[in-house]
């Protein structure tokens, strides 16, 4: 069931009155669809355009051409935006710009609070996120005093209290350390997959993209490819032209088969990386 479809959808921020500089589509005629449940990456250079799809997917954005419909709703109707922003919940690169309040709990509660919803389903929305992405023992903490990749976990909680459809994270690892970036990433994963949210992550690591069901690359505002993580990272030599990585298990072992070495899959992860270099090496 295709829970959000893109069609043919093409923005350009507005440019000031008066001034001769000329603004050009930061997307350019793109369509996507994502399925209910399922977890995307959405990769690209810095500036391709991938943060501004994020945007347009909970109606932050609306396209200057073409459509986004989220569950069969139209971000462009403004009535609707309330109800879209209940269905997809957007977290930013910065945790700082979302955590609002001085204790974790109350900043957790904010946005069921502004939904109107019951104090008693609150608490009970506030402890169960809490407890979702591993933080329910820091509910009385100050957030500034948090790690970066504690902080990072409470603003996805705080997502969570409004129980969303789908969580949209721009750049959730951007501004963390290793240690950040795994705490991260374990939760967004046992998120789709225990709870069966749907999640879209926007990243620059194509470490992070293969643990996705499906992957869109972005360029320059278009979209370049897409598909399983081994369909896109099997396109070495389509990437490299648009000076785009692949994960470094696959360019390891691309620079071995160019050289010679009977590699017929390339692998994704360090793992799979290391068992294939076994096979071939014994």
């Amino acid at each position: 069931m295709e829970f959000i479809t893109a069609q043919n959808i093409s923005f350009k921020y507005e440019t000031e009155e008066n001034t001769s500089e000329i603004s050009k589509n930061v997307l350019d005629n793109i369509s996507f669809s994502i399925k209910k449940g399922e977890f995307v990456a959405i990769v690209g250079h810095n500036g391709s355009g991938k943060s501004t799809i994020a945007k347009h997917l909970n109606a932050m954005l609306v396209p200057s051409l073409g459509k986004v419909y989220v569950d069969g709703m139209d971000t462009s109707d403004e009535d609707m935006t309330s109800l879209i922003r209940r269905k997809v919940g957007l977290v930013l690169q910065n945790p700082d710009n979302q955590l609002v309040a001085s204790i974790v709990e109350e900043d957790v509660a904010f946005g069921p609070e502004n939904l109107g919803i019951d104090p008693k389903e609150i608490r009970k929305r506030v402890d169960e996120a809490l407890k979702a992405v591993d933080m329910y023992e820091y509910r009385l903490h100050a957030p500034f005093k948090l790690s970066g990749g504690q902080k990072q976990r409470v603003a996805i909680a705080g997502i969570i209290a409004i129980e969303p459809d789908c969580i949209v994270l721009d750049e959730p690892t951007a501004m963390l350390d290793p240690k950040g970036r795994k705490e991260v990433l374990d939760t967004i994963i046992r998120l789709n997959r225990e709870k069966g949210i749907t999640v879209v992550m926007v990243t620059h690591f194509m470490e992070e993209a293969v643990l996705a069901d499906k992957v869109y690359v972005i360029d320059n505002g278009k979209l370049l490819t897409s598909g399983t993580p081994y369909d896109v990272f099997s396109q070495v030599e389509l990437l490299k032209r648009h000076r785009l990585d692949v994960p470094q298990a696959t360019e390891i072992c691309y620079q071995l088969r160019a050289r010679g070495v009977d590699i017929s899959k390339l692998p994704l992860t360090d793992d799979e990386c290391v068992k294939l270099l076994l096979e071939v090496f014994r």
